[in-house]
């Protein structure tokens, strides 16, 4: 049997290691990978960039001659260029051009991932300005910094964005982050949002909300000088981009296979390709479903791509493993300030019931104790969580979890209130921050 998998990061060197574990000489397993580099952390190259870690080789989890030591042929520096259900068949090419080659398949696995969002702004391709999605594009901008910048702005304020500011300021930077949103981290309601802007204002960024970007400028030297908002200039030695991404599914597309209104890839929970038994497909490229509303969403984390692989790869070695849908469970950071969300909004489905707490990270009398919010979301009938958001200080955020294993089980506000959650001075108060918020819940779902 051969597997032909395209692209070498999580999903696909997950399923390809799995493959081969579990069928050994009996497949050939060969990648497609169009980087020199496979199985690397893309969400650490902001702390690369940060000088939080080094890189890039501390980023890879495992090389392609490591791979290649388990049996796997990993073709790098290859592009595919097309895909041929009909006939089984892939076609690709060497990156710097050359002959094209034919490879017939088995079964197919697609890992294309995504690509970063780019508006229609003049600008964006001017020296100085820096994506920061692969291995690649961050040692550039690591480039960029040896240059000696003074001023960084940043366009877009999620993830990404928020990270990318954090790096601009460990850099000693003046760093502003421009969004068209009115506050950052669109995943959150407004009211945390504002938090979050409130928290980076605090720490020395200057956040410009509301402001559509209109073009980049450049200086005599060709590099870029500014970035115009309709408010007017703002100086940029260095400009990092942050604007989101959309799912690589151009060459999926171009062999018929289905997508959805996100521009992913459409798969059934096995990540089998929607009428297609030998074609699959995980990761930044596909679409997913949300375990609370059935609909099809595009949510590119790195947790559900891992996942995908395995799933795929135990699949294609005779196994029989779903894939049981996401909540929308995400984390991040801007220096000492801590944000995560799981499961939905207060605006995404009728009859939900809000609040908003603010408590503490640990016995406010200990050194460390920081403050937190906390807003909750459940259904008014029946006291199903359905969402948390959380932004505080150190300590804060990883209690997203609580939230997220409740959601998933079902569980309602009353059973969160129960719930055994451990206790002491330096890591909770007696009751925990998310179990104050489900009790301050329980008031609202009784009125």
């Amino acid at each position: 049997m051969r597997v032909v998998v395209i692209g070498g990061d999580a999903v696909g060197m997950t399923a390809a290691s799995q493959i081969k574990r579990s069928l050994g000489d009996d497949v050939d397993v060969i990648v497609i990978q169009e980087q020199q580099w496979t199985s690397y952390s893309a969400c650490g190259i902001p702390y690369w960039i940060a000088g939080e870690t080094t890189g890039p080789d501390t980023l890879v989890a495992r090389s392609p001659e490591q791979h290649r030591e388990h049996g796997i042929d990993v073709r790098t520096g290859m592009l595919a260029s097309a895909i041929d259900p009909d006939t089984g068949s892939v076609t690709m090419q060497p990156v710097t051009g050359g002959p094209a080659t034919r490879l017939g398949y088995d079964h197919l696995v697609i890992g294309t991932g995504s690509r970063p969002r780019t508006p229609p702004v003049d600008g964006l391709d001017l020296p100085g300005v820096y994506r920061v999605q692969t291995l690649d594009e961050g040692q550039a901008a690591i480039d960029g910094l040896a240059r000696d910048p003074r001023t960084a702005v940043v366009l877009g304020a999620g993830y990404i964005g928020i990270e990318m500011a954090e790096a601009g300021v460990q850099r000693g930077l003046a760093t502003t982050v421009v969004d068209l949103a009115p506050e950052p981290m669109v995943s959150l309601d407004a009211d945390m949002g504002c938090l979050v802007r409130a928290g980076m204002t605090e720490r020395g960024v200057d956040m410009r909300m509301g402001e559509p970007v209109r073009e980049l400028l450049a200086g005599a030297d060709g590099r870029v000088r500014a970035v115009v908002t309709d408010a007017g200039e703002i100086p940029a030695d260095i400009v990092f981009l942050g604007l989101g991404v959309t799912p690589r599914t151009e060459l999926a597309a171009a062999a018929g296979l289905p997508l959805g209104e996100h521009g992913g890839l459409l798969t059934d929970d096995h990540q089998r390709v929607r009428g297609y038994g030998n074609i699959w497909a995980g990761g930044d490229c596909v679409e997913v479903t949300d375990r609370l509303t059935g609909a099809e969403r595009y949510l590119p984390l790195g947790t559900h791509a891992n996942k995908h692989g395995r799933v795929i790869g135990v699949n294609i070695a005779g196994g029989d493993l779903a894939f049981p849908g996401v909540i929308g469970t995400a984390i991040t950071k801007f220096c000492d300030l801590e944000v995560s969300r799981t499961g939905l909004k207060e605006d995404e489905q009728d009859g939900l019931v809000s609040v908003l707490i603010h408590a503490q990270t640990s016995v406010g009398y200990m050194p460390d104790s920081a403050v937190m919010a906390v807003k909750m979301i459940a259904e008014r009938t029946t006291g199903r969580l359905m969402g948390t958001q959380i932004v505080g200080g150190r300590g804060a955020a990883m209690r997203i979890d609580t939230a997220a294993t409740a959601i998933w089980t079902g569980m309602t506000a009353p059973e969160l209130v129960q719930l055994d959650l451990a206790y002491s001075p330096p890591f909770s108060p007696v009751w925990d921050p998310v179990q104050v918020a489900a009790r301050v819940l329980l008031g609202k779902l009784s009125d």
